[in-house]
């Protein structure tokens, strides 16, 4: 725009910061209509992330299947199948361990609400009155519980669903994933077809690197507070070393929330002494984890600021709860290898053709 005498309306500093703000209203249009369309159709965008999370991280044994001349149908059942076995023999090991230990750790639990009751509680609400309560209310409210417990089956009967799609479609994803990059060409016009290539690439290799990363410390970690927790002789310490590999996919949130549970068990069961010595591990597990283990780790591969990660997680659990959290960091993680891309592509004033890594 420009006035009557030829010179523009706006100095340059006003211009550039109007286009700018055009561009992130337009980029946060579109992050909100994904977003919201997302959330419309959870049914089938969950098993699909899903999926996605679980061939990033079964690809680099079904590439070495393939290197071993293995047809590659039989690559993808064969990986699918040893995912099964795996989880499986994983999930009944946590169960049994949960199932004879979960009523230690409950125990454990209730008698250190019990001791927080009796220093902290000075209103004189008891764990009795509770409980007094809440059969009271179970009582008088008992269709809303039963009809409760339907929707919970309902609920188990919708994540068995959920499962078994995700598996059918991490098989299709690692069988067809060489076809991956002309099908996406397929959707963008010729002449940007390489970027759009190349961005998918640092993007999938982004989340490659972090779920590969994530379970190596979440392995490390459960191993490192199981041996400790069963050194200080804590009950239900297989269990809770379940607990700490399952929460680890929830970065720094999850840790927390374990290791809290650890040393209530340790306080209700051991004492004070062995509470200390409990929090004590998790918190040298913690120092070795951030100074050790995901520098050499996950630096190589994606690398967040925690500001971002406890923001994408806030966000992911705002959008979705639980599946959100642990959903947020890959999906942020997925977005950190985009935007490197482009920043080696175009950020320091090179064109299309300037050199940028194209990850995985």
């Amino acid at each position: 725009m420009q006035t009557t005498t030829g010179r523009p309306l706006l100095p340059e500093p006003a211009r550039r910061t109007a286009a700018w703000c055009a561009v992130l209203l337009l980029v946060a249009g579109v992050a909100a209509v994904g977003i919201w369309l997302c959330v419309e159709l959870k049914t089938a965008v969950t098993p699909a992330l899903l999926a996605i999370l679980g061939t990033a991280l079964l690809g680099p044994l079904h590439r070495r299947l393939l290197r071993m001349k293995v047809q590659k149908s039989l690559a993808a059942a064969l990986t699918v199948a040893a995912v099964l076995a795996v989880v499986g023999g994983a999930t009944y090991i946590v169960v049994a361990a949960l199932v004879d230990t979960g009523d230690q750790i409950v125990a454990s639990l209730r008698q250190a609400a019990e001791d927080i009751t009796k220093h902290f509680g000075a209103v004189g609400t008891s764990l009795e009155d509770l409980s007094g309560n809440a059969e009271t209310l179970l009582k008088r409210f008992g269709g809303t519980a039963a009809s409760g417990v339907i929707s919970g089956i309902s609920v188990v009967g919708h994540l068995i669903a959920t499962a078994v799609l995700a598996l059918i479609l991490i098989f299709f994803f690692l069988r067809d994933s060489d076809r991956a990059a002309g099908a996406l060409r397929s959707f963008v016009p010729g002449d940007t077809g390489d970027v759009v290539e190349a961005m998918a690439r640092r993007a999938f290799g982004a989340v490659e690197g972090f779920m590969r990363g994530t379970t190596f410390i979440a392995l490390v970690d459960a191993t490192l507070i199981g041996i400790g927790l069963l050194v200080l002789r804590v009950p239900g310490a297989v269990g809770l070393a379940a607990l700490v590999f399952v929460t680890a996919y929830i970065p720094y949130l999850g840790a927390f929330l374990s290791g809290a549970v650890a040393v209530l068990v340790a306080l209700a069961d051991r004492g004070f002494v062995i509470a200390l010595w409990a929090l004590g591990v998790v918190l040298a597990v913690q120092v070795i984890e951030g100074h050790l283990l995901q520098p050499m780790v996950q630096s190589r591969t994606v690398h967040m600021h925690p500001a971002a990660v406890m923001l994408a997680i806030t966000a992911g659990a705002s959008v979705a709860g639980i599946l959100g959290m642990l959903l947020a960091v890959p999906l942020t993680a997925a977005a950190t290898g985009v935007l490197g891309e482009l920043r080696g592509r175009y950020g320091s004033g090179g064109g299309p053709g300037a050199p940028g890594g194209s990850g995985a």
